[in-house]
């Protein structure tokens, strides 16, 4: 009998300073049971630093992600179904980072875990063409930090302002500081 996913409801308020998007999202979100709580929160958090500012070219939506190696974690599609935007956490490889450049306008990478320094280096000459890719560092011991802020009934507030981002729930707080690998700013 396969597991099943568990269910996390998270309500987010959103002041994103940077790009101007601001507003409340109510998401429901499938923990997949070879999922941790980390990579979960990482999905959270690149779902707020990539949510358009309306939803007029589509919404951004969780995929399937680890479910279904044709999807992304989070992508958005326009009214047409066109591709807008493929994200993912992790740390991918070249032939699916090209895979998902080629079938959608802007990639987007979020790696969090220790290794991301060793699995850049192996990738970076290889991902040179692939000019919609941008990549990013979540620092271990924030995206860490961020997974402690994970329960099955969350309330987030997320800030984003000068590149930082302050989550916080009722009772914690998390700075992030995402570092540009490729593409913007690197």
């Amino acid at each position: 009998m396969a597991l099943k996913s568990t269910i996390y409801k998270a309500t987010l308020q959103l002041s994103d300073m940077d790009r101007h998007v601001y507003g409340e999202h109510a998401l429901t979100l499938a923990l997949h049971p070879s999922e941790t709580e980390e990579r979960l929160m990482v999905r959270v958090l690149a779902f707020a630093l990539n949510l358009p500012a309306d939803d007029l070219n589509g919404t951004l939506q969780f995929a399937r992600g680890l479910s279904d190696t044709d999807e992304p974690d989070l992508w958005q599609k326009d009214l047409s179904d066109q591709l807008i935007q493929w994200i993912e956490v992790g740390q991918p490889d070249e032939r699916r980072l090209a895979k998902a450049c080629g079938r959608a306008e802007r990639v987007a990478i979020y790696a969090y875990a220790s290794s991301t320094p060793i699995w850049f280096a192996g990738i970076a000459n290889k991902i040179t063409r692939l000019g919609n890719l941008k990549v990013w560092q979540i620092p271990a011991e924030q995206s860490q930090a961020l997974a402690a802020l994970a329960s099955r009934a969350m309330r987030l507030t997320v800030t984003v302002q000068d590149g930082h981002v302050y989550v916080s729930d009722d009772s914690r707080n998390v700075e992030i500081s995402p570092q540009p690998l490729w593409g913007a700013d690197a």
